[in-house]
């Protein structure tokens, strides 16, 4: 059952975090002509997910309780709760309908291209933390 709680805990965390990145970036000079937050979120939360999922691994350097509460609380919880690629998929929409194809098409191509990149560099961050000589 505690399984569940920290799930819980961390997708608010998650969620909360999503609202205020979004709200920043959309208050900026980028505006919301371009879902520039959504953007920024998809890309980060890859990065992080990376991150977690290289130190979270059986060879990375968590024991398996802390294994089991990082997926849980970081993994499923807060990234769950951060990442953002059902508003993704409804911007998109929205753009198309829009008949903003250049808009649309951008958005696609950037987040797939941008989110494996920043996963990619999360996982050789992690894989590093894994190979540092350590207790």
């Amino acid at each position: 059952m505690i399984a569940y709680l920290w799930v819980a805990i961390g997708g608010a965390l998650g969620s909360v975090g999503r609202f205020w990145l979004n709200g920043l970036v959309s208050s900026t000079r980028f505006g919301e002509t371009f879902p520039w937050g959504t953007l920024a979120i998809n890309v980060t939360g890859s990065f992080i997910i990376g991150v977690i999922g290289a130190v979270a691994t059986p060879e990375g350097r968590l024991d398996s309780s802390s294994r089991a509460f990082t997926t849980q609380f970081f993994m499923i919880g807060i990234c769950g709760g951060y990442t953002t690629f059902s508003s993704f998929s409804l911007q998109t929409l929205n753009l198309l309908r829009d008949r903003e194809w250049l808009y649309a098409g951008g958005n696609v191509i950037l987040s797939v291209v941008l989110c494996l990149i920043a996963v990619w560099l999360g996982w050789l961050l992690g894989s590093t933390f894994n190979s540092l000589k350590g207790n």
